[in-house]
């Protein structure tokens, strides 16, 4: 590890590509799962989301305090714990100005909550006179509505371009056209694309072949089933075909084989306003039922792997350019037991959780670091205040650049739960941080001892 200090410098190649300008201030507004909005009113899987989780993701807006730099403004739910702020600026962080909704209720995202907020909008209409743009997480008609109202121009495409490029159906006729290798499957846009797919996995089925159907905007898990015999296939086409029947024939699910994995990847470049793009990093994603928990870093890929994803990255930033998306784009990918590289699943473009991590990674940690990006799951009985988890993780938080432990890059999900009202008497929370060490056995070694500490703490339960 090496010291540095944590300015804004390292966003300059970001306000480039995203503006044209290295010194333009930014708004920073961390609507998190944007793709629900992508997601409404297209023929895709069915799927639930449970109110509790809502409200947690929503406080992810958090996650852009460590991203917008000092001239930077960041749109947040609420007020930070002031604690938590203090710990960024112990660790050299400098933190942009907040600006807060009035009235945020639990289960809208930041931007539907600033579009209901007229002097928050005000607020952003005079910043626009100052030279800022606005940076979302993602762009849907919301964002656009917040941009419009406020008079404040969006640092991004336009949302039809962000929506057709985050289909999976976008991504996987992308790598046809381009050429990059990716499991045997089909596209499903009408009802006779599906009845064909269907035929066609029936016959994987037979040879005990599993396949996997995907929702075009299904994100976080949802949206995806795994079958493995014919009948649950019967059952799930005459879903689809009904819900098709219901929305002009219309059809938004991918049918694909299912592949060995051995492990999840995720990567992310950089395409600028002239099309040109910039490779960032690739980590090997954690993920649980194919939920995202996190990120290691560095990814433990051969030589040829890595020159294999910086590959796909430039053809994949290219034709994105093309499309006329530009900023930042994630790509999916995973290897095989068989050693096999597939650089291309679903693309992702708008901010990752990749993003909100690339500050510290470049100028907290070194070159040699090993990190572990991952979620903790609390349960909690009260409201945790962000002085009492400091006390109780004290020894195992990193204190400064050269020393191993813990980072903790989003506090507000922690409580975010209590504020929607939890049952039973406690509620669930998560507490996002970054574990930074010398080696793979130093990271497993304090992982495991902040797991133990939370796992102890007076305000909670033990783990849900």
């Amino acid at each position: 590890m090496h010291p540095h200090t944590l300015t804004g410098d390292v966003l300059a190649s970001l306000r480039t590509a995203l503006t044209g300008a290295a010194d333009r201030p930014l708004v920073l507004l961390g609507n998190f799962e944007v793709e629900e909005h992508w997601a409404r009113g297209e023929p895709g899987l069915p799927g639930i989301v449970m109110a509790a989780s809502r409200a947690i993701v929503n406080r992810m807006d958090e996650c852009a305090l460590l991203l917008a730099g000092p001239d930077d403004h960041v749109v947040l739910k609420s007020p930070p714990d002031e604690e938590y702020l203090r710990y960024l600026g112990d660790l050299g962080v400098a933190l942009p100005r907040v600006l807060t909704v009035r009235d945020q209720q639990p289960q809208r995202t930041v931007s539907e909550d600033a579009v209901a907020d007229p002097q928050l909008v005000a607020a952003l209409g005079r910043l626009a006179g100052l030279g800022a743009r606005l940076w979302p997480h993602g762009v849907s008609a919301v964002e656009e509505r917040l941009a419009e109202l406020a008079g404040l121009p969006l640092a991004a495409p336009a949302a039809a371009v962000c929506k057709q490029v985050n289909s999976k159906i976008y991504s996987r006729l992308l790598a046809d056209e381009v050429g990059l290798p990716q499991a045997e499957g089909m596209v499903c846009r009408d009802v006779d694309e599906l009845d064909r797919a269907v035929r066609r996995a029936g016959g994987w089925l037979d040879t005990g072949r599993p396949i996997v159907l995907k929702d075009a905007y299904g994100v976080s898990g949802r949206g995806i089933m795994v079958v493995r015999d014919r009948r649950r296939l019967a059952q799930l086409h005459t879903l689809i075909a009904r819900r098709a029947r219901r929305s002009g024939g219309r059809v938004g699910v991918i049918m694909e084989e299912w592949l060995p994995k051995r492990h999840d990847l995720n990567y992310q470049m950089t395409v600028d306003r002239t099309g040109d793009v910039h490779f960032d990093v690739v980590k090997e994603a954690i993920t649980s039922d194919g939920v995202h928990q996190g990120h290691r870093m560095p990814a433990r890929l051969t030589p040829g792997q890595h020159r294999q994803v910086r590959s796909a990255a430039e053809a994949i930033g290219r034709r994105l350019a093309t499309d006329g998306y530009f900023g930042v784009v994630g790509v999916d990918a995973l290897t095989t037991t068989d050693d096999r590289l597939y650089p291309i699943v679903e693309i992702n473009a708008r901010n990752n959780m990749s993003t909100y991590q690339e500050r510290l990674r470049r100028t907290w940690y070194g070159p040699g670091t090993v990190a572990l990006a991952r979620q903790y799951p609390l349960r909690l009985t009260r409201p945790l205040p962000f002085g009492e988890l400091r006390a109780l993780l004290d020894g195992v938080l990193a204190d400064r650049p050269d020393r191993p432990g813990l980072v903790i890059n989003n506090f507000a999900t922690v409580n975010a739960a209590g504020t929607a009202g939890g049952e039973g008497g406690s509620f669930g929370g998560r507490l996002y941080a970054m574990v930074a060490a010398e080696s793979d056995r130093q990271v497993v070694a304090i992982d495991r001892e902040v797991t133990a500490r939370l796992r102890d703490c007076p305000a909670t339960v033990g783990q849900p």
